[in-house]
């Protein structure tokens, strides 16, 4: 499927990954100074060998460090040590390179600075369990999380109350070196404290919260670490725990550096851009309605020449799990945006995550076209079966329709885009519609 409609989309989100490739917004927000002791590098996410491999290219003086990133994202650096590690459920290699990064920060010493670059997917990356817990049962609670539909703040909030290493405890092992802190942001927000479960930040978040997480999804039995966060009464350090050294923070690129990258793209193109956030959470069926609304009424209102308009956003949508299909937030998100639009005129769209992974799929997401749902009843495809399955990667992937990229080793989460283009002609008419 090809289209000028289709290329500019593709463009767009083009622009989108690339103003958040580490190569162009990391550089500007390096130390100006070496310090006076060792600089270590330690990562975690689907940036951090990229990030690490920057780091290497601009610095000036000597470096060491561990970065670990997912399987089939590694890139090779001269003196950071990068590992790849399970993603989005924790294993056994993250564990043990979780405890060497532990190892290497409780080495520091005054003078030192602790140079750290987290992404998204950094806290599957971290599983250190703490002592009384084993990395199965991380893992168990993680998988029921994701499957539960919950957002990536309440994850987290698990995550650091479950960990010997996130929530703040990195920064109190490496003290009293510095510590900075160089972030590209995947959760809506930009909390520094989310991002990655926040290892080197301080953490606001409580055991009482996350127990209320586990009980607001259902998840309290068969769940050991439940039991744990009932009766640990270890809660993560806080703004004015003593044991901090300092630390300095800056999110180097988010999904707002994305929206404003693809505005820009679309400005050149002479269609006009409305960005509705980079913060939008919630169910990717519903979003995708209230979505679609807001589409059927640009195309309604362009007498006033309203169009063309491409309408801009981002953040992180969920999905309960109900079926047993495939696809990821994003291509729910287009199905659903297909349905409630049912073959509209001119009426364009695409939804991808911007570290080319939907969900757990190989798929960075996929297009929606005004003809969507007639191609797909033309084959026998049923969007209302495949979306109460959770299908749609098999759904999109049947109409060709998918975008994969591979890893794109960064991650500012989710990019959406819908060009209302003011085109009246129908597509075409959706069998039994």
């Amino acid at each position: 499927m090809k289209s000028r409609q289709v290329d500019f989309l593709l463009d767009l989100f083009d622009a989108a990954v690339g103003s958040a490739n580490p190569s162009k917004c990391l550089p500007p927000h390096l130390p100006g100074r070496n310090p006076a002791g060792r600089t270590v590098i330690f990562g975690a996410g689907k940036a951090a060998a990229s990030m690490a491999r920057v780091v290497e290219k601009h610095w000036e003086g000597a470096l060491s460090g561990l970065a670990i990133t997912p399987y089939r994202h590694r890139l090779p650096c001269k003196w950071v040590e990068v590992l790849e590690a399970g993603h989005p459920f924790p294993d056994r290699a993250g564990e043990n390179a979780a405890n060497r990064i532990l190892e290497m920060a409780r080495e520091l010493r005054s003078g030192d600075l602790a140079l750290c670059l987290f992404s998204g997917g950094g806290s599957a990356l971290l599983p250190v369990p703490p002592p009384g817990l084993k990395l199965e049962d991380k893992r168990k609670v993680s998988e029921a999380l994701i499957l539960s539909g919950a957002g990536i703040a309440e994850i987290n909030c698990v995550r650091k109350h479950l960990s010997s290493i996130k929530g703040g405890r990195l920064a109190i092992a490496c003290a009293p070196a510095a510590v900075m802190n160089l972030l590209i942001s995947d959760v809506p927000g930009d909390d520094p404290a989310v991002i990655a479960s926040g290892p080197t930040v301080a953490d606001p978040t409580t055991l009482d919260q996350a127990i209320g997480v586990l009980e607001k999804y259902d998840l309290t039995e068969p769940f050991r670490a439940y039991e744990y966060l009932r009766t640990s009464g270890e809660e993560t350090p806080k703004s004015d725990d003593r044991r901090l050294g300092p630390i300095r923070t800056v999110i180097v690129a988010s999904g707002r550096t994305a929206l404003d990258a693809a505005a820009a793209r679309a400005n050149q193109s002479d269609i006009r851009p409305r960005i509705l956030g980079n913060d939008i959470v919630g169910e990717s069926r519903e979003v995708a309605r209230t979505h679609a609304g807001i589409a059927r009424r640009a195309a309604r209102n362009d007498t006033s020449g309203d169009t063309p308009v491409v309408i801009l956003s981002g953040g992180e949508t969920t999905v309960t799990v109900r079926g047993n299909g495939r696809g990821g937030p994003n291509t729910e998100y287009l199905l659903a945006l297909a349905i409630s639009l049912n073959g509209h005129p001119g009426i364009y769209a695409i939804a991808c995550d911007t570290d080319g992974i939907d969900g757990s799929g190989k798929n960075a997401g996929a297009l929606m076209t005004p003809d969507t749902l007639a191609r797909a009843a033309e084959i026998g495809l049923d969007p209302r079966a495949s979306l109460e399955n959770n299908d749609g990667y098999e759904f999109f992937a049947a109409l060709d329709d998918l975008i994969v990229t591979g890893p794109t080793r960064t991650n500012v989460n989710d990019f959406r885009a819908i060009l209302v283009t003011g085109e009246t002609q129908p597509a075409g008419k959706p069998r039994g519609a």
